[in-house]
């Protein structure tokens, strides 16, 4: 399944890859997000001109889906915390912003608030995860990463299109993305890296919020 989002510089093709991991298309460049073999034969997909990588959970940085798409000229965009497994990325920090082969990029903190270990210690602890909020023409896609309802994702503006985690118990309820929705207010939101939480839920939440259109795609 695809989806296709219109923007002033052209379309950009959007593919469900499956759990954190999407393709896009646009302006004939191939970009991968946080490619997972365990989902797809990566071998079969189109090689990358750009990936980013979210941060350096083994669901998303994972070496044999990397290898796959990754070609001389692959620009790979990544946090800190993955620059030992990945040689050559463009490290972002949290709230770096750069043009990447010609999108602007904001590399947006991505981290818990509540959900921790066993131990205490948080699933994903603040300043090291990236989100990206990607630059299309007219149009702002926010790809979240595993984070939770934060603050930094509240104050978001212009954000057209937006991915949110629902994986529990490592990122977000549903009641969390209806909460952040809200306060961002994306046109379209895509509920992703959904596991085994109900995506129906979040439709339900958000029934009389009918600004913001509710996309459930296979992103378990």
């Amino acid at each position: 399944m695809k989806d296709v989002i219109k923007t002033s510089a052209g379309d950009v093709e959007l593919a469900f890859i499956g759990h954190g991991s999407l393709m896009m298309t646009f302006g004939g460049k191939v970009i991968h997000i946080d490619p997972y073999s365990r989902v797809a034969d990566y071998t079969k997909l189109p090689k990358a001109d750009l990936i980013f990588l979210t941060h350096d959970h083994p669901d998303h940085l994972d070496q044999v889906a990397l290898q796959s798409i990754r070609v001389t000229d692959t620009v790979v965009v990544i946090p800190p915390v993955c620059s030992d497994r990945v040689p050559g990325g463009i490290i972002m920090r949290n709230g770096d912003v750069q043009t990447v082969l010609g999108l602007k990029v904001e590399a947006v903190p991505a981290y818990n608030l509540v959900h921790k270990r066993d131990n205490g210690q948080f699933f994903h602890p603040k300043g090291i995860g990236n989100g990206y909020v990607l630059a299309f023409g007219d149009k702002r896609l926010y790809i979240a990463g595993d984070t939770e309802n934060i603050p930094e994702m509240k104050a978001l503006q212009g954000i057209y299109c937006a991915f949110l985690p629902m994986n529990l118990p490592y990122t977000m309820t549903p009641e969390m993305v209806a909460d952040a929705a809200k306060a961002f207010k994306p046109k379209i939101l895509y509920p992703y890296h959904y596991g085994e939480t109900n995506p129906t839920r979040l439709t339900e939440l958000l029934k009389d919020t009918p600004d913001i259109e509710v996309r459930i795609r296979p992103m378990q």
